[in-house]
């Protein structure tokens, strides 16, 4: 399935913040925030870009993606969930105790979960031993990982970025979901992570720097980084937290909790009546 169609992506983009909302309601707890800034990249990998099989979800070949910002487990689940890996319903389950998707994202427990992420700052090394593994053993998938920027005052991240370049994962492509915020506040306030560009090019990946929000920005800059040969590529891509639901974009409050009724009903409302 490769979906091309600008107007048909937004669509299920906005399916997917209203599974996102879903989920984070019926839960009663998990990070909304960050879920919507980075639905619409998701969206962008999972219905255009990368090769994967709903009906195959652990074909050897298939291209992986790391969510290392896995408190953002609510939009990786939506995007499955409306691509096929699962019913839909089940997103009604997020969080439960007997359920699957847990807070975080488990690749034991949910099919087309391909790396169990949580503690911020280990994702892109685990990124990084995919794509390596993927050069030694002479396959063509690509490797996708997404990071929050308040991810970025993790150490570990530029550990893993000198062995991304030293081992020249060029088929590895790193996203940032830049909507600077987090659960303290603007980032640059608890810790300032900039310039993001100078720093990813000091440590020799090819930056790109796009609107997150823009699907042909996104497919562009996809289609950029899979032609990038020797070295790693980095997608800074400038977000909005909250998208989508006006009273929860750029509010670092919504970084970590759940709607009532009322605010639930009026999310539904507003992302329902996108066009």
């Amino acid at each position: 399935m490769k979906i091309n169609n600008i107007s048909e992506l937004k669509k299920i983009a906005n399916e997917v913040r209203i599974g996102i909302i879903e989920e984070v309601y019926n839960a009663q707890s998990g990070h909304p925030g960050g879920a919507l800034s980075v639905a619409d990249i998701l969206t962008v990998l999972y219905f255009n870009e990368m090769n994967v099989d709903e009906k195959n979800p652990d074909m050897p070949n298939r291209d992986r993606l790391v969510l290392s910002k896995g408190h953002a487990s609510p939009a990786l689940y939506s995007v499955l969930a409306n691509r096929g890996f699962f019913e839909k319903d089940k997103l009604k389950t997020f969080r439960k105790i007997d359920s699957n998707l847990q807070g975080h994202p488990d690749k034991n427990k949910v099919k087309g979960v391909d790396m169990t992420t949580g503690s911020l700052g280990q994702g892109l090394s685990a990124a990084n031993g995919m794509a390596l593994a993927g050069k030694l053993n002479k396959s063509n998938y690509r490797v996708y990982c997404i990071l929050g920027d308040g991810e970025l005052e993790e150490g570990q991240i530029w550990e893993a970025a000198m062995t991304s370049h030293h081992y020249k994962l060029d088929n590895l492509c790193v996203i940032v979901d830049n909507n600077n915020l987090q659960i303290d506040g603007k980032v640059e306030d608890v810790m300032n992570i900039y310039p993001i560009v100078d720093k990813f090019k000091s440590f020799g990946f090819e930056t790109i720097q796009i609107d997150g929000h823009n699907i042909t920005q996104i497919m562009e800059a996809l289609g950029q980084a899979r032609k990038i040969k020797g070295k790693p590529t980095v997608i800074i891509a400038k977000t909005i937290k909250g998208k989508g639901v006006s009273y929860m974009e750029n509010q670092a409050g919504w970084h970590g909790k759940a709607p009532n009724e009322d605010e639930y009903k009026r999310a539904i409302n507003e992302l329902k009546n996108i066009i």
